[in-house]
């Protein structure tokens, strides 16, 4: 990884982590800013938020120009070829960053992973391949990455029916195209996740909205609750 994440800090005594993954061309700072605006670490202080960065690395979609990238993307639909080494070497970078948490004494069901578009995906193939069950998903405008490879891929899939996942899509996204974010919801429902939610936005692009973001903290508030 190219340096540091960016972090917020529990306020009070750390109990829970959330670790955020950022889209394409952009840094983990962005979404710390998010957050922070939406005054989400005010609503859940127990919790370590964390976002970090991805490396630099050339984008074929974008004409081959460098820039922050989870893994190389030659096309926006399901149809294009998937860069499997890159999605895999990320999603280990985040189960790694799950381990850490986990080192430092926040059990695995007090992490919540997710991410935005390619982060996002990413999040979700690092939850569904990772030997625990975690505290949940969040899943924003996104898509579940090598998806002919599940549920074959799946890691203790009978253990995982539980694991939360909240999916969030706006219904004018350009870029990552709803038909596509609702054949990710058919799949992952066809694995048998009892608690996986979808929500769609109305007129929202590829972006957030007021309503999703509070639909992200009552997902966080929910399944990562204050402990004594």
């Amino acid at each position: 990884m190219s340096k540091a994440p960016a972090i917020i800090p529990a306020a009070v005594k750390q109990t829970a982590s959330l670790i955020f993954l950022h889209g394409l061309g952009d840094v983990g700072t962005s979404w710390l800013e998010a957050f922070n605006m939406y005054r989400i670490p005010k609503a859940a202080p127990h919790v370590k938020f964390i976002f970090p960065h991805a490396p630099i690395q050339r984008v074929t979609l974008n004409m081959g120009m460098p820039m922050p990238s989870w893994f190389d993307i030659t096309g926006l639909d399901q149809n294009a070829k998937e860069d499997q080494e890159g999605i895999e070497k990320s999603s280990k970078l985040l189960k790694d960053l799950v381990e850490e948490e986990i080192k430092n004494g926040i059990p695995p069901e007090r992490v919540i992973v997710g991410g935005f578009s390619m982060g996002g995906a990413v999040a979700l193939h690092a939850a569904l391949t990772s030997p625990h069950t975690l505290g949940g998903v969040l899943a924003l405008s996104t898509w579940l990455p090598l998806a002919t490879t599940f549920p074959q891929a799946l890691i203790s899939g009978d253990k995982k029916v539980n694991l939360p996942i909240l999916q969030c899509h706006g219904d004018s996204d350009p870029m990552v195209q709803l038909r596509w974010a609702r054949m990710t919801a058919d799949g992952v429902k066809a694995m048998g996740f009892k608690q996986y939610s979808f929500q769609e936005y109305k007129n929202m692009g590829h972006s957030s909205c007021d309503q999703e973001m509070t639909d992200v903290t009552s997902f966080i508030t929910k399944y990562l609750p204050k402990t004594d």
